[in-house]
């Protein structure tokens, strides 16, 4: 019988095949929704989806681009809020 922590789907269940050749079920948390852009809410790509105690261990450098906005806008909606910025910076 299962232990009565593992009965709700607060956890994910993944099936390992063990070095004995049986397949069982490892309990892990399930990972959170990937990061969005601030702007158009599309899926931003360079930005790992994991867990945090994991993402923890992880390089800053790895965690989002490193440009301008990396890990707040897309490469598409930076691209725009630039040049909003720099065209404000000229007729100003």
């Amino acid at each position: 019988m299962v232990a009565g922590k593992h009965r709700s789907r607060s956890l994910r269940r993944v099936y390992v095949k063990t070095p004995g050749g049986k397949t069982t079920v490892h309990y892990r948390r399930h990972k959170p929704q990937g990061a969005k852009c601030a702007n158009c809410k599309k899926n931003l790509l360079a930005v790992p989806r994991e867990i945090v105690s994991i993402l923890r261990n992880i390089p800053k450098s790895s965690k989002r681009p490193e440009r301008p906005f990396g890990g707040y806008y897309c490469s598409m909606c930076t691209r725009e809020h630039l040049k909003a910025r720099t065209r404000a910076e000229v007729t100003a």
